[in-house]
């Protein structure tokens, strides 16, 4: 007996979304059957954070956009961008047309840091300055970079990453595929120092060692490390390998020699956010100074010492927080949707039928890219093994979704669409006095217009 054609939506064209189809297209041929799946995307371009959370000086990173090319590029998962569950389409209208659904919306806001003065001008989530100098399409095109002296909350890699590009002097960025107007925003900056807070000490960093290794090659800029931030601190006794190397490195940024470079970007440890203040925006940041616990977990304990440092800005890296789908179950205090190995769960803890979720909105912002491949793993066998009692969709005809889209006069984008915005970016950039890789297209008019032209172009 041949199984009907499983359909699926998924919701979400990042790394997670497309590692999730791609692996439900491999389990559903290996046994014998046929599967079509549509990846609806908000954007109108793919690859989500790759594209939009990923700093442009980094393209080793990056580099994970040709593998999930491949995957787009042969034809099995159906890409519709520019298109909003809850706004363009709703999730019960999705279940009409689909088997399931799989949520993969990932995390794109700041979590909160509940302090008094968070709220004063000046004060920035990182994940909006990100999307900034990454080109995204529904940020402002300006930035307000008018400070000398910033703060830079979180001891993780977003924090280096939104530290090292506001220390970093534009033309060092220039090769990249830096948007124009982030550019041109990064020259007028007067920065002079940055400076990185994190609670806990040097041993407990949440860097990778090639981000912290990096931060030490940007031209023109020193690093400083205070010494008292690392009494007691012995890289041989680390937890595993990379504390090892990560503390070597801070080591060795102890005897360097500070004092040439026109800017400075500063690493603290131990310290606590406690205030920002200010008389109508930004003036300064108060912390308290931490001790550890001394039991060897990375544990510690105010001091009852408190710090002043006079900054004009902070920008909060202390995580990432999921947005919820309309329709769907969410949980608002983690910031996931409720889910049972990727089984969405309703209210009750009972399994919505048909719904799934994967990656940092099934889980939680935590872990890197290649997480989400074991991530993926875990709730398409759910979805395989639910096959027999998934609710069949009301709506059998393929392109019925789509003529519906096309009632609402809503411009979605394709993959073909996608491949013409692609070849244009690109183009700009052999143009470009730099010669770089390509350079992106910002506003989300003109993206959309330029993958529907170059879609029916090459029709």
């Amino acid at each position: 007996m041949t199984l009907p054609t499983l359909r699926v939506a998924i919701v979400g064209a990042g790394p997670a979304g497309i590692y999730a189809g791609n692996i439900l297209n491999n389990a559903v041929r290996e046994r014998g059957g046929e599967v079509a799946i549509d990846l609806f995307e908000s954007l109108p371009a793919p690859y989500g954070l790759i594209r939009y959370g990923v700093a442009p000086d980094h393209p080793r990173i990056k580099g994970i956009v040709n593998s999930l090319h491949e995957m787009l590029d042969a034809g099995i998962i159906r890409l519709i961008g520019n298109v909003t569950v809850g706004r363009d389409i709703s999730l019960d209208e999705l279940h009409a047309h689909y088997d399931a659904v799989i949520l993969a919306t990932g995390a794109i806001r700041d979590a909160d840091l509940d302090i008094p003065g968070v709220d004063l001008p000046g004060s920035y989530g990182a994940a909006d300055f990100v999307a900034w100098y990454d080109g995204h399409p529904d940020v402002p095109r300006t930035w307000p970079l008018d400070a000398t002296d910033i703060a830079v909350i979180g001891n993780g890699n977003v924090a280096l990453d939104v530290a090292r590009v506001l220390a970093k002097h534009p033309e060092d960025l220039r090769s990249t595929d830096v948007p124009a107007n982030v550019y041109a925003g990064l020259e007028g900056s007067p920065v002079t120092d940055v400076h990185v807070f994190g609670r806990r000490g040097p041993a407990e960093v949440k860097f990778t060692p090639i981000e912290l290794r990096e931060l030490g090659e940007v031209p023109d800029v020193d690093i400083v490390v205070s010494d008292e931030d690392f009494a007691g601190v012995d890289a041989a006794s680390a937890a595993n390998n990379q504390i090892k190397v990560m503390l070597r490195t801070l080591q060795s940024w102890r005897t360097r020699e500070v004092g040439s470079a026109s800017r400075r970007l500063h690493l603290h440890f131990f310290h606590t956010p406690v205030e920002i203040f200010g008389e109508g925006r930004v003036e300064g940041m108060r912390f308290e100074r931490n001790a550890p616990v001394g039991d060897g977990s990375g544990a510690v304990v105010g001091t009852g010492t408190f710090v002043d440092y006079p900054v004009q800005a902070v920008y909060r890296a202390v995580g990432y927080y999921g947005s919820p789908v309309p329709g769907a179950p969410f949980d608002e205090r983690n910031g996931v949707i409720p889910n049972d190995g990727g089984r969405v769960l309703d209210a009750a803890g009972s399994p919505v039928p048909g719904l799934y979720a994967t990656g940092w909105i099934k889980r939680g912002p935590v872990g890197l890219i290649g997480h989400t491949k074991g991530d993926a793993m875990e709730t398409i066998a759910n979805l395989i093994e639910d096959r027999d009692a998934l609710p069949a969709p009301t709506v059998a005809e393929p392109d019925a979704l789509l003529e519906l889209l096309d009632d609402r006069g809503v411009h979605y984008t394709t993959w073909e669409g996608w491949l013409a915005l692609d070849a244009h970016e690109r183009a700009l950039g052999e143009t470009d006095a730099f010669v770089r890789e390509r350079v992106k297209v910002v506003p989300r008019d003109e993206q959309v217009g330029i993958s529907r032209d170059g879609a029916l172009v090459g029709s």
